[in-house]
Parts: structure tokens; C-alpha cells; sequence
């Protein structure tokens, strides 16, 4: 019978690994360097050059790389190979601007597929899994990463892609999938989906969801296992970087995310300052790639918050789970607010439903916040708006007008969750 073996490199003592990763990251310099001029610019003005790396530590004296250097450039200036080189490209959703596109030799799909292979094994994928993608497909990276990672794995590859809701769920329950890569959130609507049908989600053939591609919480993660009875198992990944696969989180501790530390390099950053933290200090996740030819990523910031912690299931380090982003924060009234904090609160109350959306505008010289959230089926209102409205008073530390919804009414997304209506800047 097949079983799927670690890779010695996950294994391998904490020695070997930075022995690698700095012969790797002595490669990535010198090859962003030589290939691409935007590199070599800003490397000239901070004064560093390739051959300064003599230890990992060296690595803070190299300037970062931010989305906006992607943008910039776009579409193609961050490339490091020629163009016959390239076989595949993927750009983000460009909402806030010009997509950030990246592009990928032959190599890199290999590296790709074979980290999201290692990832859904770390989920606890086993021979014979049925894998449900309900990423999107196209340049979005989510569907066809998590579908190159499974087939290389050996499992079959359902690739749904998202949308179709009804069809979701006629297809795990035709084809019983043990395995789901969707989103949190929208895993949720299927759930609701499911509902609606008459079908009870605890008894779907799930034993795996893998989830990914926006900040869920621990409290999160609790509701979907219970609801669905299924592990609920955290990714992470972004398409500068590569795509999912970046980091997995691994079923036997479900304590933090394992980085692929052989292929990408992490630090951690005061957001502020720039300020390279030591291992345990929360701050701005910030990744060097390691073995990437057409894109090369040198000190990408993510914004994404989270801190460093020791490897426990794998050698390598693992991060904490990411519920939040330096730019998705919301300023009102001077007190900083991660949607995150609030959708906590919101999960804490049984009667209110996950789905919720919260509404940034004036009133007079005021921020004002607005909480809509649904009231799960069967449930009776009550108290429910007073209540949650003291507790992010109180919790949080600004005021929230709350209004209780029924339910189908805040729009269901079938990629990353829309949670934030900034109507302030208008």
C-alpha cells in the first residue's frame, strides 16, 4: 500500500536546515541581482551586495520588497529569466490597483506543487483521498496550486473551483470527498447550503477541511469542526511568495503553521521600523525566496501579523496563525480594530451566525462602526445586539452599533470574504 513519506529535509536537524538555507539565500541574492535591474537598483542604494551575506543574521541588511515595487514594474520588470523561460503567470485580483503578476519557470511549478504536496500530506491526507477544490481555477493561484499539490500527491482530484453553491454540495455528497480546499468562509455557506437542503453537515463524508486564502480564528476553526465534524486545518500562502503552500499547519499538533523554511526564509519585522524581532515577538511576516528563478522575492512584506515560534511536528519553525493584516486594521477613533477581534466576539455568542460584515462611516466629525450580523436559524434575537455591542465595548474599546440580520441576508462570498465597507474615504 502507498504511504506518504516525509522528505528527510523535515527531519533534518535545525543545523543542517540553516546550512541550506544560506546557501540558497546566497543564491536568490545574487541571481535577483544580476537579473533584474529593479534589484540592483535598490541594492546599490542600500549598499549592499550579494557577497555582504556571509551568515542568515546579514539578511537585515537588504532592502525590502514591497507590492507596490510589483506594481511598479508591471507587468513583467520583476522577472529574472527570459521570457521563454516562463510557462505559466498568475496575478492577484487587483483590487486596490494594478494586479501584482507573477510568473513561474518549470522548476518553480515543480517546487509549487511539490510544497502544496507536502502541505496536504501534513494535513493528514492519506492513499486513496478524494480532494474537493473549491479554490478558484485561473489566475487566482488558490485552485490550480491545491490541484497540482494533490495529484502529485496520488489523490483524486476533483477541481470544482468555487460558485455554484448547489452544485458544491451535490458533489460531495455524490462523489464523497474526504478531503476540502475551499476557503473558511465560504465553507461555511456551503454548510448553510446543506441546511437548506435538509442535509445535516456532521454526516457529509469530510474528514479534512484545509483552509486558506484569508485570517480565520481559532474560534473560527472550533465552530467549522464542530459543525461539519472534520479537522480544520490552517494554509498559508501568497502569490508573491508562490502561492498556498507557503506554510501548512500539520493535523497531529494544529498548533501554528510549519514553513516550508527550505524554500522560503521568514522574519519577522516591526511593522513601524523595520526592526528585524527575535523569534516569539509579534510583528509584520516578511519572506526571502530561497529557490525561485522567474520571480525571485527578496524581504517581501506581507503585512501580515504573526510571530515566529520553535518547530514541534516538523524541524522547521512554525508561525502563528495569521488573524490579522497591518493593512486590513481600521482605525475608529484612535483605537486600532482587526475585523478578526470582532468576529471572535460575534462567534462567542451561539445565537448569532458567522456571517457578518461591519460598516466604517462619518457621523459628523465622528467614526462611526456599524456591526451586521446574522441570527442563526431557529434562534431568537433577544438580547443579542445590546449584548455583543457591550462586549466589543468593552473588549475592544470603541463603540458599535449592532444590527442583528436574517439570515441570507449579508451576501455570501465564494472566494475571500469581503468583511470590512469603508464608506469614510467617500
Amino acid at each position: 500500500m502507498k504511504t506518504f513519506a516525509l522528505d528527510p529535509i523535515e527531519k533534518a536537524s535545525v543545523d543542517e536546515l540553516r546550512a541550506l538555507q544560506l546557501e540558497r539565500l546566497q543564491w536568490s541574492l545574487r541571481h535577483a541581482y544580476d537579473n533584474v535591474e529593479h534589484y540592483r537598483r535598490k541594492f546599490d542604494a542600500a549598499g549592499a551586495k550579494p557577497g555582504d551575506l556571509k551568515r542568515l543574521e546579514d539578511l537585515a541588511k537588504f532592502p525590502f520588497t514591497a507590492k507596490s515595487d510589483l506594481r511598479e514594474t508591471y507587468p513583467f520588470g520583476m522577472f529574472a529569466v527570459p521570457m521563454d523561460q516562463v510557462v505559466r503567470i498568475h496575478a492577484s485580483s487587483g483590487t486596490t490597483g494594478k494586479p501584482t503578476v507573477v510568473g513561474y519557470t518549470a522548476r518553480d511549478i515543480e517546487t509549487w506543487t511539490h510544497c502544496m504536496a507536502r502541505s496536504i500530506r501534513a494535513a493528514g491526507a492519506r492513499p486513496g483521498d478524494k480532494v474537493h477544490v473549491a479554490y478558484g481555477y485561473g489566475l487566482f493561484t488558490g485552485g490550480l496550486g491545491a490541484h497540482y499539490g494533490a495529484e502529485r500527491l496520488g489523490l483524486v482530484t476533483i477541481p470544482m473551483s468555487g460558485g455554484m453553491t448547489e452544485r458544491q454540495v451535490q458533489l460531495i455528497t455524490d462523489f464523497k470527498p474526504e478531503i476540502i480546499m475551499v476557503t473558511p468562509s465560504y465553507m461555511l455557506a456551503i454548510a448553510d447550503e446543506m441546511d437548506r437542503q435538509g442535509l445535516d453537515p456532521k454526516q457529509c463524508s469530510l474528514r479534512i477541511g484545509i483552509f486558506g486564502a484569508e485570517p480565520w480564528t481559532n474560534e473560527m476553526r472550533r465552530q467549522i469542526e464542530q459543525r461539519l465534524s472534520l479537522d480544520a486545518i490552517d494554509i498559508y500562502g501568497l502569490s508573491e511568495v508562490m502561492g498556498p503552500g507557503v506554510a501548512q499547519e500539520c493535523v497531529e499538533t494544529k498548533d501554528g503553521l510549519t514553513v516550508w523554511e527550505d524554500h522560503f526564509y521568514p522574519e519577522v519585522i516591526d511593522p513601524d521600523t523595520g526592526r528585524v524581532l527575535p523569534d516569539g515577538e509579534q510583528g509584520e511576516l516578511v519572506f526571502t525566496s530561497l529557490t525561485k528563478e522567474a520571480l525571485p522575492v527578496i524581504r517581501y512584506r506581507t503585512r501580515d501579523l504573526t510571530r515566529l515560534l520553535p518547530g514541534t511536528a516538523r524541524t522547521m519553525r512554525r508561525m502563528e496563525k495569521i488573524t490579522g493584516r497591518s493593512d486590513d486594521m481600521m482605525i475608529i477613533r484612535g483605537v486600532n480594530v482587526f475585523p478578526t477581534q470582532i468576529e471572535e466576539l460575534i462567534l462567542k455568542q451561539p445565537e448569532l451566525s458567522p456571517h457578518y460584515v461591519l460598516e466604517l462611516t462619518k457621523s459628523g466629525p465622528l467614526d462611526h462602526l456599524a456591526v451586521l450580523v446574522e441570527i442563526q436559524p431557529g434562534a431568537q434575537d433577544n438580547a443579542s445586539a445590546a449584548t455583543l455591542a457591550h462586549n466589543i465595548k468593552s473588549m475592544i474599546g470603541v463603540s458599535a452599533e449592532v444590527k442583528v440580520v436574517p439570515i441570507s441576508t449579508i451576501e455570501r462570498s465564494i472566494g475571500k470574504a469581503k468583511r470590512v465597507i469603508d464608506k469614510r474615504k467617500s
